[in-house]
């Protein structure tokens, strides 16, 4: 009688186990369906929202440090045609981003707003003063040789030599960075120019109201759903978001899109890695070489170039011609120190040193909400110049050099409260249904094996007492 009590007890026991088992299993698509849930709740863009809070106003400060290129043998290039020597300074740091969205307007399941931007000067994130020297490119005689038709080179080339100018300046970093009075064009000019007191946008995105999988996502910018730029719909395209945030449940196989107006088009990253970032598990998603690859490599890079001659027919890699959305002038956008170009750009330019580590840009996004937590946005200034005999300046120019004249790091990560605050809303939650499903799954599959096991013992010995 014991042993059959004992026997039945364990199949009990076994059984019990095996639906403390199947109750963890339970709890994985009922966990996920409570975070989807509250990600599907909190991440729409509308005033109460979590999202909407991060996505008024950065909650981190942006930084962008800048690297200019300081020429070193300046009359050598001009009065021998010498190739440049550079040699990077930096870097400059200002905050940016610190002004909070303008013109919000929601309107169905959409909202649109502006940009403000402005940049206060950082100085014990610098390794001098704005006021520091720097000979770089002038920008206004090499934009010259493209931008003013041919039959009046002899005109600037006058201009150039009454205003006692060269194809290189020494100015403050301030002055070549947001404005400085040319004297060619008794006007101000400047990489930057002009930056503080402008707007970027109107940008108009889906709040995600009626979709989750769309909040974020643009609609259109400067009020058309496609860009002005490229003589292509492909290149013309509005894809993705401003990569500040993205639709939740990132998933590593899939690239993500976004539009930066700084390079003038879209781009994709495509995940590298995955990191711990002050107790958040994030994925580092990467900008590849195929987003500037030659058309030779990357077909669909094939709208994107603009300049045969310059581009060695398209085949040039590493460099996009942006001078449609720069009021044309020749600037072209690349990674710094020619990241991923082709080597023709660094053999143009003595002092260029490429690291993927330092000039690489990459984001930090959290999967299962789409917020990117912590970014590195680098990019680098390039203007073009050639060879001509009417501009004087220009005379010993053997070729078209795409000339590097500064480079900038844009840099954000969350800060300690904000990832408290993100730990305790969701990472902790997260982890607990995890620790919750693995503890019922284990403990339930032990006690079901162990107790059936102990079951199949008894049974035996009971067996054996029968026939003995």
């Amino acid at each position: 009688m014991g042993c059959c009590s004992t026997f039945k007890g364990l199949v009990a026991g076994s059984v019990v186990g095996g639906l403390v088992a199947v109750m963890g299993i339970i709890l994985i698509p009922l966990g996920d369906m409570l975070i989807g849930s509250t990600v599907k709740k909190e991440g729409v863009i509308e005033p109460g929202t979590t999202a909407y809070e991060n996505w008024v106003s950065a909650g981190a400060p942006v930084y962008r440090q800048f690297w200019l290129y300081n020429v070193l043998n300046p009359d050598d290039v001009v009065n021998n045609g010498s190739i440049p020597q550079v040699q990077e300074q930096g870097p400059y740091t200002y905050r940016t981003r610190y002004l909070p969205k303008e013109n919000i307007t929601f309107d169905l399941n959409t909202v649109s707003f502006v940009l403000p931007a402005g940049a206060i000067f950082e100085p014990t994130m610098s390794v001098g003063p704005e006021e520091d020297n720097v000979t770089v490119l002038n920008l206004v005689v090499a934009g010259s040789l493209t931008v003013v038709p041919k039959p009046l080179h002899n005109l600037v080339n006058f201009l150039i030599k009454n205003t006692k100018s060269s194809l290189f300046m020494t100015r403050t970093v301030k002055e070549v960075l947001w404005g400085y009075r040319d004297p060619i064009l008794n006007d101000v000019t400047g990489v930057f120019y002009p930056y503080n007191n402008t707007f970027d946008g109107p940008y108009n995105i889906s709040t995600g109201k009626d979709d989750i999988s769309k909040v974020s996502l643009i609609n259109s910018w400067q009020d058309s759903s496609l860009l002005p730029f490229w003589d292509d719909p492909y290149c013309n395209m509005l894809n993705g978001s401003d990569a500040s945030s993205f639709p939740p449940f990132v998933e590593k196989k899939k690239p993500l899109y976004f539009f930066s107006s700084d390079i003038c088009r879209s781009v994709s990253a495509a995940y590298s890695s995955t990191h711990n970032l002050k107790g958040i598990d994030v994925y580092r998603y990467m900008l590849t070489p195929n987003t500037l690859a030659s058309p030779n490599v990357n077909p669909d890079n094939m709208c994107y170039c603009r300049d045969m001659e310059v581009t060695k027919n398209c085949s040039m890699a590493g460099v996009l011609d942006v001078s449609a959305c720069r009021d044309g002038y020749p600037i072209y956008i690349s990674l710094p120190h020619f990241l991923y170009g082709s080597p023709e750009l660094n053999q143009a330019i003595q002092g260029m040193s490429p690291h993927e580590e330092h000039h690489a840009t990459y984001l930090d996004v959290e999967p299962i909400t789409g917020f990117t937590l912590r970014f590195a946005k680098r990019i680098q200034m390039n203007m073009m110049y050639g060879p001509s005999d009417k501009i004087t300046v220009l005379n010993k120019v053997k070729d078209f050099t795409i000339f590097p004249v500064v480079w900038l790091n844009e840099t954000a990560m969350l800060d300690d409260a904000t990832a408290d605050m993100f730990k305790e809303e969701l990472v902790s939650k997260v982890n607990l249904l995890d620790t919750m499903q693995i503890s019922l799954i284990s403990v339930g599959i032990i006690a079901c094996v162990v107790l059936g096991i102990a079951a199949c013992v008894v049974h035996r010995n009971d067996e054996r007492k029968i026939v003995a």
